[in-house]
């Protein structure tokens, strides 16, 4: 049975907006992760430590958030810049 368009459409969408959001995350939990490796936070931090130290709950709602507002910001943008290209008239006269 075939999908309709306008479903196929609403998934893309629905998936773009996942994979965005994911990304935040996956850039603000690096940008942890690195901040934990810092000459001012000392030598010989295992990453199994620092891995403890950055995957807290509080993180994860920090993460969460930030990546929605983000994403939200993101849309916002994407529609207020889209303007349609203006039709070049073929016959210049």
């Amino acid at each position: 049975m075939p999908q309709h368009p306008t479903n196929r459409r609403r998934l893309t969408l629905i998936f773009r907006a996942v994979i965005e959001i994911a990304f935040i995350v996956f850039l603000y939990y690096s940008n942890l992760l690195m901040g934990e490796f810092t000459k001012t936070n000392g030598r010989g931090k295992s990453l199994i430590f620092a891995l403890n130290d950055i995957i807290t709950g509080m993180n994860f709602s920090i993460a969460i958030v930030s990546a929605l507002v983000g994403w939200a910001v993101i849309e916002y943008l994407r529609q207020k810049l889209s303007v349609p290209m203006p039709a070049w008239n073929s016959e210049k006269k």
